[in-house]
Parts: structure tokens; sequence; C-alpha cells
């Protein structure tokens, strides 16, 4: 049995193998993505080739600095290590670095946000804002130390001069240089005075002009309450902010044309234009006013004026006979409110109410008088029976009878466990008393 391991020994081998091994250290591969979901934290998938497969595992934090989206069928490059999970016995690549094979991630990164923003409509042409065709105040986001303003300053002052324009200094290109220019395009749409907007730089590498890329500068852009120009890079360079723009510029100069009227000769001939249409405006007003009050002046209302108040004076007897009726109505609702109110005072008359007492007083007066005489025989017979139940308990009657009444002292005996021997009694007869003394006294057994 010694020969044997046990599974958990294996794979605890197997791992620290893989571990100390340098060439699983920093693992470069090639594969497909397959079997992907995307989880809220860390990405669990598979790569794999014709041949074969491999887990595969991104950490949340590694996933969020790739620059673009994971999709299914997708073929990448990535950086990592190979190691071995003991509870399952399989092995998987912890991914460090990825990028797409062939094309560059920012590239995919673009498509993929373009993707996104085209699907909410941010690059609608129904949300795209008119330019201001005379602006007195332009805005201007770009470096302060850039070709840029240099280009939108001559311009503006060959072909408008007067025009005021105002620089937000921007840092157009490496880190932070996204929260900066949506930062300042929201600052400047705190003001009232700016008409219009530029945002731009000059030409580089999609990595220089990454900035404009961001999402955070074309949700900024959209949000804008001024209208924009986005003028980045030459004219082959496309950055998401010009699908966002209300207007794109191939040049700094394009950008600055766009802003301003074309030149002075087309400024009167566009002032001329207007006075011709403010007149021709004028003239067709003047012309529909006359007929109108040729029209009225020729109307029956003009010819009759009184017609204009027959409907007044119609309704003014429907209000009147409205109104009669209504008092009519009203003051018959009151004479039968004041004919119950005095019905109701009739049935309170004191009087009435004095008679019904005076018949109750007289009503119990009678049943007094009858229940007192009542109660007087009654208590008559009472007294004559209890008179009669104490003749019979008089002592001179039963004596009378012939029977006579025993005392000792005073007291009267009615048993013989009263007396003894020698005692001295009183015989109580109907003519007179003996006195005589106890000669036996014996008990009646019962």
């Amino acid at each position: 049995m010694e020969k044997y391991l046990s599974v958990t020994t294996l794979t605890k081998y197997l791992k620290m193998k893989f571990d100390k091994d340098p060439y699983l250290e920093r693992v470069y591969l090639t594969g497909q993505v397959s079997n992907f979901r995307k989880r809220p934290t860390h990405q669990y998938f598979s790569l794999k080739d014709d041949k074969a497969v491999i887990q595969a595992t991104v950490w949340s934090g590694v996933y969020q600095k790739l620059g673009f989206e994971l999709e299914e069928g997708m073929k990448i490059n990535v950086i990592g290590r190979v190691q071995i999970y003991e509870p399952s016995g399989s092995y998987s690549i912890i991914i460090e670095k990825a990028e797409p094979d062939g094309v560059g991630a920012l590239a995919i990164q673009f498509e993929q946000l373009k993707k996104k923003l085209t699907e909410e409509g941010l690059f609608q042409e129904r949300f795209k804002q008119p330019l201001p065709q005379f602006a007195k105040k332009i805005g201007v986001v770009t470096s302060r130390s850039g070709a840029v303003i240099q280009d939108i300053i001559t311009t503006v002052s060959r072909r408008f001069p007067g025009v005021e324009i105002l620089l937000y200094p921007t840092k157009v290109q490496g880190d932070g240089a996204a929260e900066e220019i949506a930062s300042n395009i929201a600052r400047a749409n705190e003001r009232d005075d700016l008409d219009v907007l530029i945002i731009g730089r000059g030409g580089g590498s999609i990595e220089d002009l990454w900035a404009f890329n961001e999402e955070i500068v074309v949700r900024a852009i959209f949000e804008s309450r001024l209208p924009i120009i986005s003028s980045v890079g030459h004219e082959t360079d496309v950055t998401l902010a010009d699908f966002v723009a209300d207007r794109r510029a191939a040049t700094p100069t394009a950008a600055a044309e766009l802003a301003t009227p074309v030149t002075k000769l087309d400024l009167l001939t566009h002032f001329q234009q207007q006075e011709k249409r403010m007149a021709t405006a004028i003239q067709n007003v003047l012309v529909k006013k006359k007929e109108a009050w040729r029209s009225l002046s020729q109307s029956v209302m003009f010819r009759q004026p009184e017609r204009l108040y027959d409907g007044y004076i119609q309704r003014l007897d429907q209000l009147n006979l409205r109104l009669k009726q209504g008092f009519e109505s009203k003051l018959g609702r009151a004479k039968q409110d004041l004919q119950k109110q005095v019905h109701g005072l009739e049935k309170e008359n004191p009087s009435r109410t004095i008679q019904v007492y005076q018949d109750q007083v007289f009503q119990l007066k009678q049943l007094l008088r009858s229940r007192m005489a009542l109660a007087y025989d009654s208590k008559v017979a009472e007294a004559k029976r209890l008179s009669e139940a104490l003749l019979m308990l008089d002592t001179s009657r039963i004596v009378a009878r012939g029977y006579a009444i025993i005392k000792k002292e005073e007291a009267v005996i009615d048993s013989v466990q009263d007396l003894k021997n020698k005692d001295q009694i009183m015989l109580l007869m109907r003519d007179g008393q003996v006195e005589v003394e106890v000669k036996d006294v014996k008990t009646k057994e019962i």
C-alpha cells in the first residue's frame, strides 16, 4: 500500500511542479474565445484551436484594463501563467494581458463603442443642431500651444473681424485628456454668451487621437446645449467625436470657416436678400390686410350693424326668463320652508304642553287616591288580624278556659326542667292564684 498515492497528494505534487516550472510562469498563447458569457466581475471562458482547448480566467481588475470587450469567437493573443486548480484537478491559464490577434485593441474598442452608441441613437441626424449664421463669440476647446488655435484665430480675423474667441486650454492626448475635454465642454455650456464651440487638435496616430474616441467625450458633445464643430486630426482621420458633433470640419481652418460668414460681400448680399424678403413679406401682409378690410366693409354686419346684437338681445331675454323662473322657484321653496317651521312651532306651543301635563297630573291624582284607599283597607284588615292574634295570646283568656299559668319568681314556667323539689311556685287561675310547694318532679319520657 505504500506504493499508492492519494489523489490529493498527486494533485499537490503536480501543482508544485506547475508553480515552479519557469516555462509555465509566463506563457504566450493564441486562441479563439469560446463559451464566453460576460459576468459582473471575473471572466471565465475557454481558449481553443482546432485540436485542443484550455480554460482561461481574467480577473476583474485585468479585464477592466483590456481596452476592448471579449466576444465569442474572437481570436486573441494572451500572456499569462498556467496553474492547477486542486479541487477539480484541472489546469487553466490566468490571463494577465490580452489583445485581438491581427487587429489593434484600440480599433476593436473603437468599433465596439461606435456600435453601442449607434444603437443608443447618439449619431442620429435629428439630434444635430444648426450652426448660428452670425456668431458673436466662439469657444475653442484645444491645446494652448498647438497650431489649431492659431489657424482658427487667423481665419476668423480674416473672414469676420470683431468676433470674439474664447480659448479653453485643454490637454488633447494622454492620460486624463478625455476627462479634461469633457469638463471644458461642460464649462463652456455654463456661459450664456457663447454661440458655437469648436473642439479639435492636429493630426496623429490613433493613440494620439484616442481621447476624442472616449465615451465620456462623446456623451459630453451629445449633451451640449451649444452647437459643436469637431476638427480632430487630418481629413482622413475619423473619431467618434466627429460622428456625434453637429458638424465635422477636416481642418481647424475649415472649422473656423463653418463658424463665420463666408465673406463681407456675401454678408452684404445676405442683408440685401433679407431686405427684399422683408419688403416682400410686408407687401404680402398689406395686400392680405386690404383684402380683409374690403371683405369686412362689404359684409352684412357693416351694412346692418343691428345684427351684431340680435343674438345678445335674445340671450338677454332667455337669461331674464331663467332669472324670473329661478326667483319664483326659490320663493316657493322658501314659503314651504316657512310653513314647515310654523307647523313645527305650533307643535311646540307651551299651552298645549301645559294642558298635557295637567291631564297627566289629574290622572296621577286619581291613581294616587285609588291606591291610597286600597292601601288603607289593606292596613285596616292587617290591624284587625293582628289584634285578633293578640287576643288569642291574652293569658286571661287562657285561664278562663280552665287552664292555669305557672310562675316561679315572676317567671312563667313552661317546662319541668325548670323546677325541682321544694320550689315555691304560684298557679294563676281564672278566679285567683294558689301558692304551692313542689313535692316531686317527674320528667316525661319522649
